[in-house]
């Protein structure tokens, strides 16, 4: 078949609910070395609908000026879409109101803004902050600096073979000295999807805050944060196909309110003289230097979008892709799917006997297939498994059937090349 073709069929093949929603994807039209694109690595960022690519041009050509300072019309329209942004994502989390989100460049941000505003003013030497074995890199590392900073220490949840939380482990790291839990919502190298309600009900029956990285779960699970009860939630917009270098963070009022600001300047100040600062009301405080404007407005673009498909058909289609993926990818000899939980959403990571996982997402770039290749930015969690890296396919709503065909053809293409 040639290229011209295979793309054909790769979206006639498609459901017809997934043929309309890839059309408003311009990129998944490109090519890559004359064959149709088939991106699976959503799970490092997911591509943009027109939409939002429309919702960043429109407000640069229109609207383009800075927020809440401003008397002027621009600065109005510009102060208004910002905060209409903000308003969005509070419906999309279900938060109880738009002071609770803060506006951040990443989820990476918005765990390190709670790791200095948040835990470090209440940490003291012994206390213990609890985290996951499947936690990527950005839900560790600001943990451990304020644990370097006050003396505290990281307790680790284990996972089993199959990349489980051990929620009994769980329960029983909870003790007197547990200051904080942050896990991951959704493993970006397992595809595990943590038991979040629990794992909050555990801990506030002892008194202990929560905090769920939501940076791979946004785009796959209806996220409710009262529902959750967590005390907050973190995200990025470009996971969610919003712009990169936007995110935000949901903070419940009152833990807000009890944060000193970790960053200062621009608009996150009430009053200053050179005696003392007075703090804006939160979100504001924490929103310090000119915000990401276009990116909050695009990413308010994103979550509109996805609302208008709805997270359940989103999930009832990507449960098929991973099903198909795995069932085939399985029957490839040497090939050990790692992160086999049996509640888990959108990713399958593998590795392959003899073939080094850049190898294979060498090959299956010739083909046009874009994965994954390496720690994924969770080098512990290659640690548990006694690997190295992985290849990881990742998946959104606007994949097909025929692209994790694909997938497959050409991972048993890179098995006999290398055999």
């Amino acid at each position: 078949m040639n290229p011209a073709s295979a793309s054909v069929t790769r979206i006639a093949g498609a459901a017809p609910g997934v043929r309309r929603w890839r059309e408003d994807f311009p990129i998944l039209a490109e090519r890559v070395h004359g064959r149709p694109l088939a991106y699976l690595d959503n799970a490092a960022t997911t591509q943009k609908p027109q939409v939002v690519l429309d919702a960043l041009t429109g407000y640069y050509a229109r609207d383009n000026a800075n927020v809440h300072r401003g008397v002027h019309t621009l600065s109005q329209r510009a102060t208004h879409a910002y905060e209409c942004a903000r308003g969005k994502v509070q419906r999309f989390l279900n938060a109880g109101e738009a002071g609770e989100i803060v506006f951040v460049r990443g989820t990476t941000e918005a765990i390190n803004l709670v790791a200095q505003s948040f835990a470090r003013p209440r940490l003291a030497p012994g206390d213990e902050i609890v985290v996951s074995a499947m936690e990527h890199h950005s839900n560790i590392v600001p943990w451990q600096l304020v644990c370097e900073a006050t003396g505290a220490r990281l307790k680790v949840v284990p996972i089993d073979n199959e990349g489980a939380f051990l929620l009994d482990a769980y329960e029983a790291m909870l003790g007197p000295r547990t200051r904080l839990v942050a896990v991951t919502h959704l493993s970006n190298a397992l595809g595990t999807i943590a038991p979040a309600r629990r794992i909050v009900e555990l801990a506030h029956d002892r008194g202990i805050p929560v905090l769920l990285d939501g940076a791979q779960a946004i785009s796959h699970l209806a996220v409710d944060v009262r529902a959750l009860g967590c005390d907050f939630y973190a995200f990025s917009g470009h996971k969610v196909f919003g712009p990169t270098g936007i995110g935000a963070l949901y903070g419940r009022a009152d833990r807000l309110r009890s944060m000193s600001p970790y960053q200062g300047g621009g608009d996150m100040i009430r009053t200053v003289t050179f005696e003392k600062t007075e703090f804006a009301e939160i979100p504001y405080r924490f929103e310090a230097g000119t915000p990401n404007i276009a990116g909050a407005i695009g990413l308010g673009a994103a979550l509109d979008y996805v609302s208008t498909i709805g997270l359940d058909a989103i999930g009832a289609h990507e449960r098929d892709l991973v099903a198909r993926a795995t069932r085939g990818l399985a029957a490839i000899p040497g090939l050990r799917i790692i992160g086999t939980a049996p509640d888990k959403a959108s990713i399958v990571s593998f590795t392959l006997d003899g073939v080094h996982p850049h190898d294979i997402g060498t090959i299956l770039d010739q083909a046009g297939v874009a994965i994954r290749a390496g720690h994924h930015c969770a080098m512990p969690v290659m640690q548990r498994f006694g690997i190295g890296g992985t290849a990881r396919a990742s998946f959104a709503f606007y994949n097909t059937r025929d692209e994790v065909d694909a997938l497959v053809a050409g991972v048993d293409q890179a098995r006999r090349m290398f055999r």
